[in-house]
């Protein structure tokens, strides 16, 4: 049976709670839009080992089940089927691969998880091979191809958000399904070492796959805490320049909203190796909420979009690299 999602879908790639256990997982409640709607949730980053993101993906897990809301999702099926009961569907991503410790076998634990992608980096080198603020970019290691390799049989999706830009175009050359970058913006419209090139964008789209635009304040170039208005505009100026650059069907939405916006600019103070002053010297972080990111579609429709491209924006497009490569 062909699995369907439904037309007018809202896909989040990539949303933040806390890494802890006070997180407020009520908090995904905020992205409620008259589109259905997927989330995918970071549980896990280059801090945490198998130990710690087993822990924060289980506690998601049981506050998800006891809430009611929310939807634990395996397949794009299931996705049809929340929306039918009119709950938020909701799976896993880690950000880095730290949690998997080196050993391939635990990508599959973390799939039975939820986990339906992973970063092979979080901006910084690590086993796997180069981040997007190294200043020598190696790309991917042999043990990091092996890890594309694992991904892809277990239905995984691999991402290159975070990557190196060498890293970035040796995962679309590893990968045998479709790539996504969760979370990354257009370096063409702000130079960025955490934005992906016009390059990395292409090689992504020949795998089938899609760009998940973010609203970082410094990624889009609008952090000042007054420029929300702007930052919502920008995230469109990304999209509209995906859609020129690769197609309608390669470009999709992943905000990259941090509920824990609090703890993550202290983050960067206390945990700066894996961060750079790209990252500090605009103040503290700025990002578009998930009221303004579930307007996107009333801002692309101002803009002259068909109702077709915004439905394959907000969501089609990433259900679609889903469906291809979830098991």
């Amino acid at each position: 049976m062909t699995e369907a999602v439904p037309a007018k879908l809202l896909w989040e790639q990539h949303c933040c709670l806390p890494l802890q256990p006070t997180a407020d997982i009520t908090e995904l409640a905020r992205y409620r839009t008259t589109r259905p709607v997927y989330l995918s949730v970071n549980v896990g980053y280059s801090p945490q080992n198998k130990t710690a993101a087993t822990e924060i993906a289980a506690d998601f897990r049981r506050k998800a089940i006891a809430d009611g809301r929310f939807r634990l999702v395996r397949t794009v099926a299931d996705i049809e089927e929340a929306a039918r009961d009119g709950a938020f569907a909701l799976a896993f991503d880690l950000e880095d691969s730290a949690p998997i410790e080196g050993e391939l076998d635990n990508a599959a634990h973390f799939y039975d998880l939820g986990v339906r992608s992973m970063l092979p980096t979080y901006n910084r080198a690590n086993s796997a091979g180069c981040g997007c603020l190294d200043t020598i970019d190696t790309g991917l290691t042999a043990y990091g191809k092996a890890l594309v390799q694992e991904m892809n049989r277990i239905g995984m999706l691999v991402d290159g958000s975070h990557c190196s830009i060498r890293t970035g175009l040796d995962l679309a050359d590893a990968t045998a399904q479709p790539m996504i970058y969760s979370h990354s913006n257009f370096a063409a419209l702000w130079k960025h070492p955490r934005n992906i090139t016009d390059d990395q964008a292409r090689a992504c789209a020949e795998t089938g796959g899609v760009i998940g635009v973010n609203g970082v304040g410094i990624f889009l170039g609008a952090n000042a805490p007054e420029q929300r208005g702007e930052r919502l505009r920008a995230m469109a100026d990304h999209l509209e320049y995906g859609v020129e650059l690769v197609g309608i069907e390669h470009v999709g939405i992943g905000s990259d909203y941090s509920f824990d916006h609090v703890d993550f600019n202290l983050e960067l103070q206390t945990n700066p190796q894996a961060f750079s002053d790209a990252y500090t010297a605009y103040g503290p972080l700025q990002w578009v909420p998930p009221e303004d990111t579930v307007t996107l579609d009333s801002v692309l429709a101002e803009r002259g979009w068909s109702p077709a491209d915004i439905d394959a924006v907000c969501g089609g497009n990433f259900a679609r690299v889903a469906r291809q490569v979830w098991r």
